[in-house]
């Protein structure tokens, strides 16, 4: 069995070296090889590669033909090394990417359907989730867990500032940031750095808003109308309340960095089924609340999708490949899955084991939950509009200027 670690400790990166590997085809003996390239949807170390070790282990006892080596690498330059490693045809069989991804590599043909590998499941996936995995009527990723944030709140900290409710609504946040304010509490826990996924922070809000990142037709931003202005208008308005953090512009989502951790902010939208057990420890439990998805003018919303496995083009007639994809899909590797990473099985017939009592919450918000803008160029969009929204939260430029200079440049993208 090979197996190769790539494990972040300390901000350091340290290669662990199990056993070599060849790349995929037909090894020496004869046998399939699949290599995957597995993220840590499993947030500790030490667990995520004893449960890759276990599915390596289990796979290859069934399938004594394939060899499979299971590869964990970091989050960190993961989009530089995926496009480099599907554009070379030198990278692994199979990786794990989520549905924004998918066009851009469908659209340089590195990607190969999975139609009968989905269709194929012994269990009923989710429908948003294979349609979320779709590009151009095709299914282009096997999805194998699915992701749902919503809000959170520090009871406590509410108290304090003689809230008695916790907000759900943007109004209802705008009343309360100058109570929480004079208290030395920021109202929303925002990660501001421009490093961050939009997903996570101003996204949610534009989808609140009822708007969207693309028209309809996918030939122009749509961020700029009146949704998109009325959503960083609010949280410009949060901020001018006194409702962020002082650093909002440098903040980041890691955990020690953020605000609800500390004690130092009441609420935030961007809490996964993970990070709610996290937050509940480092609070206590008494003073940590779940709640629904935030809600807007055009209503509740907040971003959650499917992880899913695609297949690169090299795996062209690599049937091991397709054949740990199905895999994949049994109940029992969903649920053992699911019960390691935190995240949702990507059916509703899978048994969520051990997930405590906050699993309910999270099911119950999942129908208004957002895969995210799913476009060719979606990651090049967003890394315009979060240097430009950065610039507003810096007191640079207004909500509209802001946004309309995000447009032009991305749309200038749009048009090449």
């Amino acid at each position: 069995m090979d197996m190769r670690t790539v494990i972040a400790t300390g901000g350091a990166l340290a290669l662990v070296t199990l056993a070599a590997c060849g790349g995929s085809g037909e090894s020496a003996s004869g046998s399939d090889e699949v290599t995957v390239w597995m993220y840590p949807v499993i947030a500790d170390d030490e667990a995520s590669s004893e449960f890759w070790e276990g599915v390596e282990a289990d796979f290859e006892a069934e399938h004594e033909d394939i060899e499979l080596d299971i590869e964990l690498q970091p989050w960190e330059g993961r989009q530089e090394k995926v496009t480099t490693a599907l554009a070379s045809g030198s990278g692994p069989d199979i990786i794990l990417l989520i549905p924004d991804q998918l066009p851009q590599y469908v659209e340089q043909d590195a990607l190969l359907p999975v139609d009968e590998v989905v269709n194929g499941s012994e269990v009923e996936l989710l429908p948003d989730a294979v349609e979320a995995m779709t590009v151009d009527g095709q299914v282009y990723s096997v999805p194998i867990y699915q992701t749902v944030n919503t809000t959170s709140y520090n009871t406590a900290v509410l108290e304090e500032a003689g809230i008695s409710e916790p907000p759900t609504t943007w109004d209802e946040m705008l009343e309360a940031a100058p109570k929480l304010a004079d208290e030395g509490f920021a109202t929303l826990d925002y990660a501001g750095n421009p490093e961050e996924t939009l997903n996570l922070t101003f996204y949610p809000l534009l989808w609140q808003a009822g708007g969207s990142v693309f028209s309809e037709d996918g030939t122009e931003v749509a961020f700029d109308g009146p949704e998109g202005v009325a959503a960083l208008q609010f949280l410009l308005d949060l901020q001018e309340a006194g409702g962020l953090a002082s650093d909002v512009v440098t903040k980041t989502s890691t955990f020690d960095d953020r605000g609800m951790p500390t004690g130092d902010a009441a609420m935030t939208y961007h809490t996964s089924l993970q990070m709610a057990e996290r937050l509940a420890e480092a609070i206590g439990e008494d003073d940590f609340e779940l709640g629904q998805p935030l809600e807007g003018p055009g209503g509740q919303a907040a971003f959650g999708n499917p992880g899913g496995l695609v297949l690169a083009q090299k795996a062209e007639g690599n049937e091991g490949a397709r054949t740990f994809l199905s895999y994949m899909l049994r109940p029992d590797v969903l649920a053992g899955l699911a019960s390691e990473s935190g995240y949702l099985p990507p059916s509703e017939e899978v048994e969520l084991e051990g997930a405590g009592e906050y699993a309910s919450v999270f099911k119950e918000a999942l129908p208004h939950v957002n895969s995210g803008e799913v476009h060719p160029d979606a990651r090049q969009v967003m890394s315009i509009l979060a240097a430009q929204i950065q610039e507003a939260l810096g007191g640079d430029a207004t909500a509209e200027e802001a946004l309309e200079a995000a447009a032009d440049e991305a749309n200038a993208l749009l048009d090449e």
